[in-house]
Order: C-alpha cells, then sequence, then structure tokens
C-alpha cells in the first residue's frame, strides 16, 4: 500500500501530465477527460464515486493518488459582500484569497506565492517579505474552494465569472506552476473560462512576459505606477532590472499577438507621489496610441506604511487628464477595505527568507534577491 505521502496529488495536474499518469498505468488517455470533469466540473473528490471508471481502476486510484485541497484556515466577510479565506501553506505559513462580488460578475483575487520578493513599496505583502511559491495544486485549490462554498447565481452557474491572479506573489516569478493553472481554468475539460476573463498581473518581469505570449492566451495586467524609471525604480524595484521602455515593449508584443488585446496597466494613487497632472500627461506619453487600458487604484493603507491616498479630487482630476488626451482610464471601487481584502492590503502569515527591503537611497542597485528574480521558477 503507497502511504499518503508518497501519493500524488492529482489536483493541479493539467491535461497532458494526466493522460501520462494513466498511460503509465496501462490505461488509455482519455481518463485524463473524465478525471478532470470529475474533479472540476463535478467538484468530487472521492475516486469510489467516479461512476464511469472501472471499479479496478478507482481502486488503483485509491491506492496511487490523491486530490488533496490546500486547508482553509479562516473566512472573513465584509459588509459590502467582500469575501476573504486564509489558506494553510504549512509551517505556519498562509495566504489569502478574495471574491469580490459585483452586479452580472463575480471576480476571484488569488495567490501564487507566499509572500512576494519584488518588494513593491506601497503593497502589505511584499512588506511581509518572501517564502515560497505556491504548488499548482495550492493555486488552482483556491479556486476549487471558492466555487464550492459560494452560493450560484440564479442561472446555476458558479458566483466566479472571472479569476485574476492579483493575491500575494508575482504570478510570473511562479511560471512554473502558473502556467498549468491557467490551462486548468480555460480547458473545456475542467472549467471552461473565457481567456478574456482569466487574468495574469504582473509587475513587469519581463522574460516570462515574453514566454507568457507564447505559451498562454490570457489578459495580461501590468503594476505600472509611475511613468518614469527614476519614480518606478523607488516604488517597484523590479524597474531597475526591467527599465519602463523595456517592458512596454514587451507589453506591446505580447498584445500583438492576440488580436483585439488590450493590456491592462494598474496605477495606485499615492498622495503627493505619482499623482500630479505632470504625472497624468507622461503616463499619456507613454500609452497614447497603443492598446492600453488605465487602471486608476486608490492606494489602501496597511500597518508600517509610509503612503496616504490621493484625495477623491486628485484621483478625478488625474482620470480626467488622462481621458481628454484620448485615454481609457477607470479609477477601481475600493471593497473589502473593512476586512483588509482591498487591493494591496493582502499580507498572510509570511516568514520572511530573503529579508529583503529597499530604500529609494538604494536606487541603481541591484540585491542578490533581485537578480535571481524569476530564474528559479521558469
Amino acid at each position: 500500500m503507497t502511504s499518503t505521502a508518497e501519493k500524488t496529488n492529482l489536483l493541479g495536474l493539467p491535461h497532458g501530465d494526466l493522460e501520462q499518469f494513466f498511460v503509465e498505468r496501462g490505461e488509455k488517455p482519455f481518463r485524463a477527460r473524465q478525471l478532470l470533469q470529475w474533479i472540476y466540473q463535478r467538484e468530487v473528490d472521492n475516486f469510489d464515486d467516479m461512476t464511469d471508471l472501472s471499479k479496478s481502476l478507482r481502486a488503483r486510484l485509491n491506492a496511487d493518488a490523491v486530490i488533496e485541497m490546500p486547508e482553509m484556515e479562516s473566512r472573513h466577510d465584509s459588509s459590502d459582500g467582500t469575501v476573504k479565506w486564509l489558506f494553510s501553506s504549512g509551517f505556519g505559513q498562509a495566504v489569502e484569497t478574495v471574491f469580490i462580488p459585483e452586479a452580472g460578475r463575480g471576480t476571484l483575487c488569488i495567490s501564487s506565492q507566499v509572500g512576494c520578493a519584488l518588494d513593491c513599496q506601497f503593497c502589505a505583502t511584499g512588506a511581509q517579505g518572501f517564502n515560497r511559491n505556491l504548488s499548482s495544486a495550492e493555486i488552482i485549490g483556491q479556486v476549487r474552494h471558492a466555487i464550492r462554498e459560494l452560493p450560484r447565481r440564479d442561472n446555476g452557474e458558479p458566483a466566479i465569472t472571472n479569476v485574476v491572479f492579483m493575491g500575494m506573489g508575482e504570478p510570473l516569478a511562479n511560471y512554473r506552476n502558473l502556467v498549468p493553472v491557467l490551462e486548468l481554468l480555460v480547458s473545456d475539460w475542467s472549467y471552461g473560462m473565457s481567456r478574456r476573463r482569466v487574468t495574469v498581473s504582473t509587475s513587469g518581469i519581463v522574460p516570462q512576459v515574453e514566454k507568457l505570449g507564447a505559451d498562454c492566451n490570457v489578459a495580461l495586467a501590468v503594476s505600472l505606477h509611475a511613468p518614469n524609471d527614476e519614480l518606478r525604480d523607488w516604488i517597484v524595484p523590479i524597474n531597475k532590472l526591467h527599465p519602463i521602455r523595456e517592458l512596454l515593449d514587451a507589453c506591446w508584443r505580447y498584445a500583438s499577438k492576440h488580436s483585439n488585446r488590450f493590456i491592462t496597466f494598474e496605477y495606485v494613487m499615492l498622495r503627493g507621489v505619482n499623482d500630479s497632472i505632470e504625472h497624468a500627461d507622461q503616463l499619456t506619453k507613454l500609452l497614447k496610441g497603443k492598446p492600453a487600458k488605465v487602471n486608476l487604484i486608490p492606494f489602501n493603507p496597511f500597518p508600517g506604511s509610509e503612503f496616504k491616498c490621493s484625495s477623491t479630487d486628485t484621483i478625478r482630476h488625474f482620470q480626467n487628464r488622462l481621458r481628454q488626451k484620448g485615454m481609457v482610464a477607470t479609477t477601481r471601487k475600493t471593497r473589502g477595505d473593512d476586512i483588509d481584502a482591498a487591493c494591496g492590503q493582502l499580507a498572510g502569515k509570511v516568514s520572511d527568507r530573503i529579508r529583503k527591503r529597499l530604500g529609494q537611497k538604494n536606487i541603481g542597485q541591484k540585491s542578490k534577491g533581485e537578480q535571481n528574480i524569476g530564474a528559479a521558477s521558469v
């Protein structure tokens, strides 16, 4: 008998890997499609309940495999309908997942890492440091848990219509485990979501942006947050490795691979830092005439942060300036701030393994941690 620790967790395995799993056991490759439907469409965990599989195959699966979900530690419900879950990632670590309900849609914001190594100055996750990458099972498990727990819509469809990789971590620094999850989200044999409803958000790891463009046709969002390199070097330190021009060139190449595809540029509004009309004009020069949309994000405070949110009037003037210049610009509505579930507030439980903190005085310097970001996870 195979011990539980030695069994293969089938959760998170993409179609091709599942086919190989069955072929190695003398089964036909189509068994992979059946299993995907049982796990993701019928939400079944028990192999004995998978009635279109033979009894002998079910016995073999019980001996060799498991469908193991991440452990949910807690759930918090906001007064505005937002839900936040805390999922254990072992050894006292935990990550957060957020569901945001809106009229006609429901967005699930999922995490890809325990903490984050990129140290963006306005982000609670970055302030916690970095511990490890999540496995594909731990990532897709967040989606599966939320679909199971949330009530379905009136039409019987799941509450979740959109999935965004905007939770804890930099998804493209965990590329190896990201791509199988993207495949499961859009595959007709599992969740069958529209590729336009799955969004990967990145702070700008350019080589992986290029890879994603070749490997996956999903929506891309870029955490820009500054219209010039000097400012972005400070608040988004990965910019010292991949400056704005290099990043934007990769974005336009990504957009060119997919027809009618726009890149969303996220821009957190920081009082007195990046919110002037001059900054709006600089941003316009970078993006005008390109397949770009700007999403302005009111800064959400967290303990220890040195920043404040731009005033409502400042955000409105900034947005109007962009629109006057011909840009598509929206302002994100703050949701779930009463349970620390708003954008930039996710912190989870993280034991920092890199102890990397950069400040403005270090502009132009590259720490060892930064030099290796993304390299070990491709």
